[in-house]
């Protein structure tokens, strides 16, 4: 046979698929001794961070190592040590429409000793300031021994049987002969063959020299279909039918056969393992026996001979990157990634004869909305060991601080191990980050036990590539346009990854079935919904767009909460929406419950800038039931206390009148009706910058701040404040009132068990406001216990900077001493003070129109004020009998103020 030399341009057939799209070379082997040009196509990258390479035309830079064993940055370029700043030796050249290319000579560019073999490239592409880049890439390079390409047929095509294909073969050496099949290769570097019925596989021959190669070439073969209704009470998934038999069911809509495949088949496609296909084509089913009870089964779902994806409501994955970063102590016997499984990404685990978790508490009586204060909790950062049961052992410090609810942020499967969480990849799977599934059931029932809820953060607006059905309906770059469940691109500013279309049947079932499973399986008592106002299909360009009234993405979020509604009746449903009040309001009459956020003012009044609180008002907003969950931190928002220390005011920036003024905002804050939101460690003054070791990254606990006095005495005003929150019923009371536009800031709460009043003295002066008791008698300063004799029902007070009160007219047990600067001996001055006047009168009272006060001839300041203090009129007059029109103010109560000769006089008037 004669002899031929066969060149290449990609890389090797076992990366073509996941790889070569995104980064080729110029050699079809490319050699680490050898000159090559790299070629980057930005559009096929995956990390959501390539975005902000997207569209340039300059200050792109390579970023690379080379590796002579697993390392594959093990020698870098000298000079290539600091992401943040361009790397010159890096520079891209722009070749257009996102592709960039260098050439380099390996061994000279990363300085690799003579005599050690490159085996492969780590490469990627970022911007000068490192703010932008590609995911890592692995280049694999050659060495002289005989290797080969397929360049044709694409490997990817599914072929029908029998069909004739067109096979080119390259080879990296001059060969002697090439055979497929038995069919020698004749004075040329291509052949065609009839595809095969039976077995996917030909054989390749290649000889050259003393040199051989003999290995089997996978062809995609389109298999028959066996046509089957789905048995009964089979749901998607993996249904356990008992100790040894398991159905598996996959929604796969458009697409042509599914092969199961895993260690019950030794990862091979075998046609007692093709799927079989609904009569609508949508699904695909098989029963398999045989399995041993206990044991563990990686698997996966072979689409269209190609994609292999895991099952989109297993419990349990493996992972070939991540897993071998979990410590043992975590997640003991963690099965290993099967290394027989050659189509990679996470496989599913499958296991029957499974010992159901012991419920101690079998029916958790969930804490009344309104009484809810929720301690929003992140497990990788709340404890050293990152472990579900450790934070289960916190269950005292919950109970010190009065929280009767935790919501953890995504617990669910996200990619990689050190997370927020809002990556997920499958929606039924505890992340063993954090432990095994028992260590979550076992936190979740010792929080039961002590009468905390649990509720989840869900992430339903994207999902990042691992998940089954993103991977399935993969684009080249992106979602593919037919995908059943998500969007090529998001319709909105603010997704991340993979965005999801709410208006899909598809879509809204999966989650139907997710939502169910968690509060069924694990017992969890709700949901906070992330980036709920992202569940819209209608296309935006800014917030106020995207925030404008949707019916659609309402007719979205009513469908979740109608679903759930139908199993659960109480549980607890959260938006984390942020759209135009109209929109919300219908939420919320309907019944969810939707965040508030009041980061911002909390951090201007503790910085020491007036703000008010009436966002915390479900009344201001004009929503009928107080579902709004308010909150003065959470994770996204910068910790108060960081703020005010480098930001305030220069009279507050010090530790401990910052922490002083928590306590006043923190007094005001859970005064209002509602249920109420803490982010960890906001209850001692965390003050940890939240982009501290970057945005997401990892943040200190800071548990030795409780041995500090002053965060000691917060925490403790907190725990205080949370026993009155979720005790007394008149902090439920939806007889309230509010006046916080004022640096003297007061809420009044009015209930058959008990009236209650705060007052806040957030300036950085002291200041005098009326308070409005509204009856005359006892009354009681919470945190000294000081018994008050109220003689008017609106007496003036003085505050210092900072000063706040909490004032009842029951006594109620009196705190910890100390933990507020002020003692025992407070007092309050009576505006209504006697005046030699006998003549002084007031008539109409009440009056519809105008008053008209009869004097006695002498110079008399003249004032009116609402229920808060706040002058609306004022004069100064010698008239007898001077009239005041009150025609323009609304119905209700106001003060009338004289004072003669420095003497007041303070009167009650009512306007019908």
């Amino acid at each position: 046979m004669k002899r031929i030399l066969l060149q290449c341009t990609l890389l090797l057939f076992a990366l073509q698929q996941s790889f070569s799209q995104a980064v080729t070379t110029d050699s079809y082997f490319p050699n680490g001794d050898k000159e090559i040009t790299l070629i980057f196509d930005l559009k096929q990258a995956k990390d959501v961070r390539v975005a902000g390479l997207l569209g340039k035309t300059s200050d792109v830079f390579l970023w690379s190592g080379a590796g002579t064993a697993d390392n594959a940055f093990e020698f870098q370029p000298t000079g290539q040590t600091n992401f943040g700043v361009p790397f010159e030796m890096g520079r891209m050249t722009s070749l257009g429409n996102d592709r960039w290319s260098i050439k380099l000579k390996p061994r000279d560019y990363f300085k690799v000793p003579v005599g050690r073999t490159i085996k492969k490239l780590g490469l990627l592409l970022k911007s000068g300031d490192g703010k932008a880049q590609t995911e890592d890439f692995i280049l694999d390079l050659f060495d002289d021994k005989l290797v080969y390409k397929v360049i044709e047929p694409d490997l990817n095509k599914i072929f029908e049987a029998n069909e004739t294909i067109r096979v080119k073969i390259k080879t990296s050496k001059i060969v002697d002969s090439i055979i497929l099949n038995g069919q020698g290769f004749l004075n040329t570097d291509s052949a065609s063959i009839i595809s095969p019925a039976g077995s996917p596989f030909v054989t390749l021959t290649i000889i050259s020299g003393n040199e051989f190669i003999k290995e089997p070439i996978k062809f995609t073969i389109k298999p028959q279909n066996t046509v089957l209704n789905l048995p009964p009470n089979i749901k998607d998934g993996i249904n356990y039918i008992n100790d040894n038999t398991v159905t598996f069911s996959f929604f796969a809509p458009k697409k042509s056969f599914v092969y199961l495949i895993g260690e019950f088949n030794d990862w091979q496609i075998d046609p007692k393992y093709l799927m079989n296909q609904t009569p609508d084509g949508e699904r695909y089913w098989l029963t398999i026996n045989n399995l041993e009870k206990g044991k563990e089964y990686a698997f996966q779902y072979l689409i269209d001979g190609k994609t292999a994806v895991g099952d989109p409501f297993c419990e349990k994955i493996l992972d070939p990157k991540f897993d071998s970063e979990i410590l043992s102590s975590t997640y003991p016997d963690l099965k290993l990634y099967p290394s027989k499984n050659t189509y990679g990404g996470t496989v599913s685990v499958l296991q029957t004869g499974q010992t159901p978790y012991n419920w101690k508490v079998k029916d958790f009586k969930r804490p009344a909305k309104e009484k809810l204060v929720i301690y929003e909790l992140l497990v990788r950062d709340f404890i050293n060991s990152r472990k579900y049961r450790e934070v289960a052992d916190s269950i005292s410090y919950f109970k010190r601080l009065g929280i009767n609810a935790l919501e953890l942020m995504p617990i669910n499967e996200f990619t990689a191990n050190n997370s927020w969480g809002y990556n997920p990849t499958y929606y039924t799977a505890p992340d063993k980050a954090y432990g095994t599934k028992d260590d979550l059931k076992y936190l979740i029932d010792k929080c039961h036990e002590n009468g905390i809820a649990i509720i989840l953060d869900v992430v339903f607006n994207h999902a990042d590539y691992e998940f089954p059905y993103t991977k399935a309906y993969w684009g080249g770059s992106q979602p593919a346009a037919d995908s059943p469940f998500q969007n090529p691109t998001a319709p909105h500013l603010y997704s991340v990854f993979f965005d999801f279309n709410h208006e899909s049947t598809a879509t809204q079932n999966y989650f139907d079935r997710v939502l169910e499973f968690w509060l069924k399986e694990y017992k969890v008592d709700g949901y906070r919904f992330d980036l709920s106002k992202g569940f819209t299909q209608r296309k935006s360009l800014t917030d106020s767009q995207m925030s404008a009234y949707d019916e659609n993405r309402i007719k979205a979020l009513k469908h979740f909460y109608d679903k759930i509604r139908a199993f659960d009746k109480d549980s607890y449903l959260i938006l984390e929406h942020f759209a135009e009040n109209a929109e919300e309001i219908e939420l919320a009459n309907y019944g969810f419950m939707l965040w508030g956020n009041q980061n911002g003012a909390a951090r201007n009044n503790v910085k020491g800038t007036n703000n008010s609180f009436s966002g915390l008002n479900y009344k201001f907003k004009g929503w009928n039931e107080p579902n709004l969950v308010g909150y003065i931190e959470s994770h996204d928002e910068e910790r108060i206390v960081y703020d005010a220390l480098n930001n305030g005011r220069n009279e507050v920036k010090n530790l401990a009148t910052v922490l002083e003024r928590s306590k006043a905002v923190a007094a005001l804050f859970f005064a209002y009706p509602g249920p109420k939101m803490l982010w960890q460690f906001g209850e001692f003054g965390y003050d940890v910058n939240i982009d501290f070791n970057g945005r997401t990254g990892i943040k200190p606990q800071k548990w030795e701040y409780l041995k500090d006095e002053n965060r000691l005495k917060l925490f403790k005003v907190y725990a205080e404040l949370i026993k009155l929150k979720t005790t007394q019923a008149a902090f439920t009371s939806k007889e309230f009132n509010e006046s916080t536009g004022d640096v003297v800031k007061q809420v009044a709460l009015n209930h058959s068990s008990m009236n209650v009043r705060i007052v806040a003295n957030l300036s950085i002066n002291s200041e005098t406001a009326n308070v409005n008791f509204e009856s005359t008698g006892k009354w009681y300063d919470y945190f000294t216990g000081q018994e008050i004799n109220v003689n008017e029902a609106t007496p003036r007070i003085n505050l210092a900077a900072g000063e706040f009160h909490i004032f009842t007219n029951v006594k109620l047990p009196t705190p910890e001493a100390n933990l507020v600067p002020w003692k025992g001996d407070f007092t309050i001055t009576a505006n209504e003070i006697s005046s030699n006047n006998s003549k002084f009168q007031i008539y109409p009272n009440p009056t519809s129109d105008k008053i008209t006060l009869k004097l006695n001839g002498e110079k008399t300041k003249i004032s009116i004020e609402d229920i808060w203090g706040k002058t609306l009129f004022q004069t100064e007059t010698k008239e007898i009998e001077p009239s005041i029109d009150l025609s323009g103010y609304s119905s209700g109560m106001y003060f009338i103020r004289t004072i003669q000769k420095g003497k007041a006089r303070t009167t009650k008037i009512f306007k019908n």
